[in-house]
């Protein structure tokens, strides 16, 4: 049965402050997924030692990585990744829009591609979007219309998921849970999910939305020490039949 999560890793660095790209490797590999999506990785930053942490990570769970940066200064990258078990393809990256009026706020984006589960092709976008309530209500009517969620090729078994800093009350939410279900509606049995913050969690920030094609088996957060200290955030884990 495939595994997908999404996980804000907070470029690898711990509740304890410490910068540990293994350990993010270490503790996803104990859930065995499939299909990951990850949230705030450094590429070639100083301030993290210069690591490409997508790619690292993938080596490490010998996955294929595909990674979206977000924001680009000179030679250093940061911004989200999928990484894969399954056979995928590439099929977008692209920027979120920014507050009008906010210059400053750090830039957002999207990453599309398309796996093929035991020959079903599931759409899978992972996404992380801002802190600003206005600024996260433009980029849900984006990623909710004809570039992204609306998209002529995004059809079949779809999977949108990642940081949405938005909780289930939000417009953000409705925008999104309006074209895809939340996953942990359709679970058979509601298991605590909270992801945000790590070591104390009580906010539900963290989503994963499915069309109709995704039967949802199980959705989850774990919740051992390990993970409480390895990022801010837990992850949030979905497994899941198509076809």
């Amino acid at each position: 049965m495939p595994r997908i999560l999404t996980y804000n890793v907070h470029r690898c660095v711990g509740n304890d402050r410490r910068l540990d790209v293994a350990r993010i490797a270490d503790v996803l590999a104990t859930l065995q997924p499939d299909i990951v999506a990850l949230q705030e990785l450094d590429v070639g930053r100083a301030r993290t030692n210069h690591v490409d942490q997508a790619h690292e990570i993938a080596q490490r769970l010998d996955m294929a990585c595909h990674f979206h940066a977000a924001m680009r200064v000179e030679e250093e990258l940061y911004g989200d990744a999928i990484l894969s078990a399954y056979p995928e393809t590439l099929i977008q990256v692209g920027p979120l829009p920014g507050h009008p009026r906010i210059a400053a706020l750090e830039p957002r984006g999207a990453l599309w591609i398309e796996v093929d589960v035991d020959g079903t092709r599931v759409q899978v976008i992972n996404t992380h979007l801002g802190l600003v309530p206005r600024e996260q209500q433009m980029q849900a009517t984006h990623l909710a219309g004809p570039s992204w969620l609306e998209h002529p090729r995004f059809r079949g078994p779809r999977i949108l998921l990642g940081d949405f800093n938005a909780t289930g009350t939000s417009v953000v939410y409705r925008t999104l849970s309006a074209r895809l279900e939340n996953a942990r509606t359709r679970a058979p049995v509601r298991k605590p999910s909270s992801t945000f913050p790590a070591a104390l969690p009580v906010l539900k920030i963290d989503h994963i939305f499915v069309s109709p094609e995704v039967t949802v088996k199980d959705v989850f957060v774990p919740f051992s020490p390990a993970w409480r200290v390895a990022s801010d955030h837990l992850p949030l884990v979905m497994d899941f039949e198509v076809g």
